[in-house]
């Protein structure tokens, strides 16, 4: 097996992934942070990623945010790594991995977690506004692009893409009926 496939491995092996808890809002803000500050500058200006992650973040209401819907934690030691989460109509406003732990399989583990959890709940599609920077794991994942759209953040104008992935919903068994 090739050396990076066994990292990537010994990695997951290691992976937590558990529910939002008040406590990880500071950590899920760094992880935020330096996920875009430093993933982002493949993709966008250096005006554009201190716009979208600035020194100073909200951390009420980022924490709300993070409160008010479903959102999963990636740790690994203890430590806050990466978070999703899903909003009740299939939206996944936010999948973010800190870049020392990129491409070792968190990413498409927490959407992992968030398919699960739609198909749970029934819904048969997720979608998001996926970030260029992004949209490769979304497409390994199954997602499609449905448009290129630009955002105002903090006085720049960002590129993203629209994205989808239609779900089968759960199969009931009959017993499952009664």
């Amino acid at each position: 097996m090739p050396r990076f496939l066994r990292k990537q491995e010994r990695v997951m092996s290691e992976v937590t992934i558990r529910s939002y808890a008040p406590d990880d809002c500071r950590p899920l803000n760094e992880v935020f942070r330096e996920s875009v500050r430093r993933t982002g500058l493949r993709h966008y200006s250096l005006e554009q990623v201190l716009a979208w992650a600035p020194d100073e973040i909200d951390s009420v209401r980022f924490g709300l945010r993070r409160a008010d819907r479903q959102t999963w934690v990636a740790e690994i030691g203890g430590k806050a790594v990466g978070f999703s989460d899903l909003e009740p109509d299939g939206h996944i406003d936010m999948l973010y991995v800190h870049p020392d732990f990129q491409h070792r399989g968190l990413a498409s583990a927490l959407l992992r977690v968030v398919e699960s959890a739609a198909g749970e709940r029934g819904l048969t599609r997720l979608y998001t506004e996926s970030s260029i920077c992004a949209r490769a794991i979304f497409e390994r994942f199954g997602f499609r692009v449905l448009a290129a759209q630009t955002v105002a953040i903090g006085g720049q104008i960002l590129a993203n893409l629209r994205m989808e992935k239609l779900i089968d919903p759960p199969v009931l068994s009959p017993a499952s009926n009664h």
